[in-house]
Order: structure tokens, then sequence, then C-alpha cells
């Protein structure tokens, strides 16, 4: 859904017993066969765990894990979201064209969007290809297996664009956060610091919490990331977002370490045995937003809706090329699918068009030649 975005939930209801291509080798299928049909496939040779283990990101091993399981419980006649039945075992090299034909019409029947039936896909392809890779599928039945269309549509980008006065009372809310002798907290400091970062670099979740207190150059204002693939580029740092990772150097200090490390509830870094702080999770960021967007009493925001925020606000400054390059997309069109920017700047933009002179043409006047101006 992606990094994103966020998956829709699963849904409840339970699959029609429509007429299955006979497929006993998945617990139960559609058409009500037995289970227990063929044993478990070996963790080393598991096209699942196999496939979910190079993706390079957890979110991506949780967005497709998902998918996976949701085809699964498809062939079995499960419930979309019953969590005891997982892709993990199952002889995925057993499937043909027919079943991911079928599985193909059954994700279209969902009341999803068209990019994610296509993870779908993508999640399929990619498990069976595990599956070829460990010469358990043939190229042939792969390559007959993997022919499927790709679903067409468009819906408009998800999420929202956070204006800068959202922002700021993100912000408020940190500098809110004092000890009783009035100082602002170690929590607050840094949870300004993530806010300020995010927003004025566009940085995924995962790739803030991967950042080490080396990966800023504080002379030059530049932030080092690695991104999704393993990729590395760097990203300037505005000056307000430089005085809040300042602010929050001050107190952390200069050793070695996550840029951004665990707190205990004193404030205070949480570190490992060997004195080094303790990493956050990628999860902790989207905590860190819920606390502060409660605090400030504003909307929900989300950590992906700051990334798009920055996308929404860059594009109009630089070309696209250098926007994609920025926030780490390998394609500038997947770059554009992340403009948010509100109705009211295109209605702004469309008003400031030419407006056509109203005036009858002259007697031989050419039509591309606009008429002489009124007195």
């Amino acid at each position: 859904m992606t990094e994103s975005a966020t998956a829709p939930g699963p849904d409840s209801r339970p699959l029609p017993a429509t007429a299955f291509p006979a497929f006993p080798a998945f617990p139960a299928s559609a058409a009500g066969l037995a289970p227990g049909a063929a044993a478990a496939v070996a963790p080393a040779r598991d096209p699942y765990l196999l496939y979910l283990g190079r993706l390079g990101s957890t979110d991506s091993r949780r967005a497709m894990r998902i998918c996976l399981d949701h085809i699964t419980r498809m062939l079995a006649g499960d419930r979309l979201d019953d969590a005891t039945v997982t892709g993990q075992g199952q002889p995925w090299h057993h499937l043909r064209y027919e079943h991911t034909a079928w599985i193909r019409e059954q994700v279209d029947q969902m009341d999803w969007s068209p990019a994610y039936r296509n993870k779908h896909l993508a999640a399929l392809r990619g498990v069976l290809k595990e599956a070829w890779k460990l010469g358990l599928l043939s190229t042939d039945d792969h390559l007959r297996a993997v022919a499927l269309a790709p679903f067409g549509g468009h819906r408009e980008p998800a999420g929202q664009h956070v204006p800068d006065t959202v922002i700021g009372a993100l912000i408020a809310a940190c500098d809110a956060d004092r000890s009783p002798a009035g100082v602002v907290t170690g929590a607050g400091l840094r949870d300004a610091a993530i806010i300020a970062v995010l927003d004025a670099c566009g940085l995924r979740r995962a790739e803030l919490v991967a950042l080490q207190y080396p990966d800023y150059d504080r002379a030059r204002r530049m932030l080092t990331v690695i991104g999704k693939g393993d990729k590395q580029r760097r990203i300037p740092v505005n000056s307000f977002a430089a005085r809040r990772l300042e602010a929050w150097l001050a107190r952390r200090g200069t050793h070695r370490g996550p840029l951004f490390p665990r707190l205990t509830r004193g404030g205070r870094l949480r570190t490992a045995p060997d004195g080094r702080p303790w990493r956050m999770n990628p999860q902790a960021v989207r905590d860190i937003l819920a606390k502060r967007t409660e605090q400030a009493a504003t909307t929900a925001v989300r950590p992906h809706d700051l990334r798009r925020t920055f996308i929404s606000n860059l594009l109009p400054q630089a070309d696209a090329i250098m926007t994609a390059r920025l926030a780490g997309h390998a394609s500038p069109s997947t770059t554009l699918r992340y403009d948010v920017r509100p109705d009211e700047e295109a209605r702004d933009a469309v008003e400031r068009l030419r407006v056509p002179t109203v005036a009858p043409l002259l007697p031989d006047m050419p039509a591309d030649q606009p008429p002489p101006a009124a007195p």
C-alpha cells in the first residue's frame, strides 16, 4: 500500500462459494475440497518466506504479507480477516494459470482501489517467481501463471496535505512538554525535531529511525539517507528544521548511535549494555505523531501525510526529476501520485489563466489574431 501507503483493512464478509478449479493443495478450496491434502513446505524452501525476506523494508514485508494471506484465505474459502490462515508453508508451486486467473477474479470483486488490487497481483507474481527460482515451478508454468492483466482505473491520492498551521501546532505541543522546572523535556525536543525533519525532508518512517548521528552533516545541513532498495541519497535540511535539530542535539549529545533514539519516561536516552542508544522502531514515529496531534487538538496526522505534503510543496519549486530524487523514488511518475495539494491551489492556478476578450471578429481578421482593444 503503500511505503504505503496504509493497506485497507481486510474484508470481514465471508467469501461466496464460487466454483473453483480443482486445487487440493491448500487447506481447503472455495469448492469445499478436503483440507490437509498436501504436506507443508519446509521453511528453507518456502516461496512465501523467501519472497517476504527479500523485500527491502518492514512496511513492504507487512503489506505484501497481508496480500498473500488474503489470497491464501480466498483459496481456502475462509474469511479474509481470519488471522489463523496464512500463506506460510503453503504449496504455492502448485498454482497454475487457471488458479491465478480465478484469484484475479476474486480480487476484482473486492471493494479495493485499483492500486491495492494490483498490489495483490504483484505479491502473487513475487511468490511464484520465488517458487520458480527454487526449481519448484517450471518456466512454462510460471510464465503462464503470472500472465495476468493489471487492473485499470485511478483513485485520487490517499492521505492529506498538512497545512503549515497544523505543523506549527504540532511543534508547539512539543514545546509545551516541560519539566516541573519549566524546561522543555527531552521527548519534547526530540519529537519537535522529528516532526520538523519529516516535514522538511519527506522521509519514510523506516528511513527516519535508521538515521545515525554521523548521517547529519551539521556544517552543511545535509542528511544522508538509506532508502528502499539500499539506495543512498542526500537531502538538504532547511533552516527551520536545522534549528530544531540543533536544539535536540544539544540535549542528546554528539555520541554515535541513532539520531533519534528511544527515551525513558524521564526523557533520558535508553542505552544498550554497550552504552549505545537504542533505536526506535517505525511504529514509534506514528505513535509520536498520534500523541502530539491529540495534544495540539488537530486532525489526525500520519507520518506519510508529511511525506506527501513535502512532495506536494516541492513540486511547484523544483522539477519532477529533482523532486523524485529527493523523495527517493525511482520514477517521477511515482512522485506525481503523491501530489495532494489542496483544491484551492488548483482553483487559483486556473483563475490565473488568460481571459478571452469578448468581441466579434472584424472582416478579414484571422481567427488567431486578437481583436483591437476597446476604446
